[in-house]
């Protein structure tokens, strides 16, 4: 039996590689659904993530100059860590959006009620939820008031102190004690009933309620944060959300965590630069990713357990706590500087006008732009899906993600770790890139039609092809066609027009059609795909046809 040797030296990097993205893979698949319940539209998350990529290709040169000039290459990547952690709890306590709670004051079969406006989303599970609660919750409202409305107050329920018109003011406030069981819905407006009301002074009195033509708008709020969230209704429309604190707080803190000195490269679980030594210290990123992100979807749901809204809470304690890890285990990692052409600018430049090159590069932006759509808006798909499939699936909504992104990586990706250099040397660069349009524009395609979110899990395997096959062809692609010694520059220059350019733009345009179309964005995207297949094989075709094809050493 052939013994196995551990290269002791190499420990530290698998570590540092598993704990990365076991501290990465609990948040950053979630920032996005993270960011729908802070109260932002795929408008504005769609305009944040298209800062990301951009602040990030300024960052790293920012950073990557400082290190090389004073020598500090470790601290500041031990500094990008311990800054990632810091960014990732912070953004846990991100201020939300305002919102407005404001509901009508009515009355309806003898008793006084109150109902949300059309305007709302009604979440029939929460509702379920409360019609299934035996217990009564307090709401503190703040009514404006008429002489009918005081004439019922004095009258039906008995409230003499209100009888003298000296005594009347523009607004009225009262504890009103809501039964929750009695919620009902009707044409998408929720109506609560008013058992009893306290009022100024603590006198408690029965709200009967005769006159059926009145109403007042009120202003509430509820201990129940399940009442809460159904009332609440956003305060700001998009245009206004760029002046508040809350976006810039959030936006700040999203850069610093994902655009920052870090490489974001590896926040995705399964990239690798070449199918080599690199690979193998790489696939502990993917175990780290895989596992932990399917752990962390499984524990939101767990902690969130009768609410309304999902707590990411153990999700960015448990990143952190791995980041932290990762700290410490990457300071014993060795570092030694890599040596350089020394006419980086002139020599990537030449590729820049040779057709193959351009050609290269507009495929790593079509891929980039359906690439950005899944990374943000996945995951609002499946929740989407899932409020149509019914309660039982969207308490599991959670669970179900952390299983995309462990098939994603562990089921897709991984096992590219060794199949991409055979496919590339069986088919070759040129045609691998068409197969990833095609491939894209299939996966989107099928995403547009499900109607049940679990249906999801089986086309997650597909991941290994639309990137786990694509990245390691453009990084080797990039690696071979590059001048000897500008092999790290070249692979720098593609992963930036990748994500600065393509995932940017991506993302933007996905923010905008999201929000006019919903999942049928998914569509037009899987055909922009299949369209831009069919052109790119046409383009190269012509190119090898007309001899202007040069030979590659791979």
């Amino acid at each position: 039996m052939r013994k196995i040797v551990i290269n002791r030296q190499l420990v530290p990097m698998k570590a540092h590689y598993f704990l990365w993205n076991a501290g990465t893979g609990p948040v950053v698949p979630f920032l996005s659904s993270y960011a729908r319940q802070l109260g932002f539209s795929s408008v504005i998350v769609g305009l944040i993530y298209t800062i990301l990529p951009i602040s990030g290709m300024l960052a790293k040169p920012l950073f990557g100059a400082i290190a090389d000039r004073f020598h500090c290459q470790k601290k500041i990547f031990l500094f990008a860590q311990l800054l990632t952690a810091v960014a990732f709890l912070a953004i846990f306590y991100s201020p939300q959006v305002p919102v407005d709670r404001e509901v009508q004051f009515a009355c309806s079969d003898g008793v006084s009620v109150f109902n949300t406006y059309p305007g709302n989303t009604a979440d029939e599970c929460t509702i379920l939820q409360l019609q299934n609660t035996d217990a009564t919750d307090d709401c503190r409202m703040e009514c404006a008031m008429t002489d009918d409305i005081w004439t019922i107050i004095c009258n039906d329920w008995n409230a003499t102190q209100y009888c003298d018109p000296s005594t009347h003011t523009s607004t009225l406030d009262f504890t009103a004690r809501v039964p929750k069981s009695k919620t009902d819905i009707f044409n998408q407006t929720v109506i609560f009933r008013i058992d009893d009301v306290v009022l100024t002074g603590g006198s408690t009195v029965r709200p009967t309620c005769t006159n059926t033509s009145i109403s007042t708008s009120c202003s509430i709020e509820c201990n129940d944060y399940n009442i809460n969230d159904l009332i609440a209704a956003p305060a700001i429309p998009d245009q206004e959300v760029y002046g508040l604190y809350q976006f810039w707080v959030f936006l700040v803190l999203m850069v610093i965590g994902l655009g920052g000195p870090g490489d974001r490269r590896q926040y995705r679980g399964c990239h690798l630069l070449r199918v080599t030594r690199y690979g193998y210290q790489r696939l502990f990123g993917a175990l780290g990713w895989g596992t932990i992100s399917a752990l962390a979807g499984v524990m939101i749901d767990l902690f969130s357990s009768g609410r309304s809204q999902k707590n990411y809470v153990s999700a960015f304690y448990m990143a952190a706590a791995f980041l932290v890890l990762d700290f410490v285990v990457s300071s014993r990692l060795e570092y030694k500087q890599q040596k350089l052409s020394s006419n980086i600018l002139r020599d990537v430049g030449k590729l820049l006008v040779d057709i193959r090159i351009i050609v290269y590069l507009v495929w790593c932006i079509c891929v980039g732009m359906c690439t950005g759509l899944i990374w943000q808006f996945l995951f609002w798909l499946i929740e989407d899906l899932a409020k149509a499939q019914g309660c039982e699936t969207v308490s599991l909504v959670k669970t179900l993600q952390g299983l995309v992104m462990a098939i994603q990586c562990l089921g897709g990706e991984l096992p590219f770790f060794f199949l991409s250099g055979w496919i590339l040397k069986k088919i070759g660069h040129v045609y691998t890139m068409s197969l990833v349009l095609l491939v894209l524009g299939l996966r989107l395609s099928l995403y547009s039609i499900l109607t049940n979110p679990w249906w999801i899990l089986p086309i997650e395997f597909s991941n290994g092809l639309t990137f786990g096959l694509f990245f390691a062809c453009m990084a080797s692609y990039a690696s071979i066609v590059a001048p000897p010694g500008t092999e790290a520059t070249m692979q720098g220059l593609v992963g930036a027009v990748f994500e600065g350019v393509g995932v940017s733009l991506g993302s933007f345009l996905a923010g905008l059609s999201y929000n006019l179309y919903g999942g049928t964005t998914f569509l037009y995207f899987g055909i922009g795909s299949l369209i831009a297949c069919v052109f790119h094989f046409c383009v190269q075709y012509s190119i090898k046809t007309k001899g202007n094809e040069k030979p590659i050493n791979p």
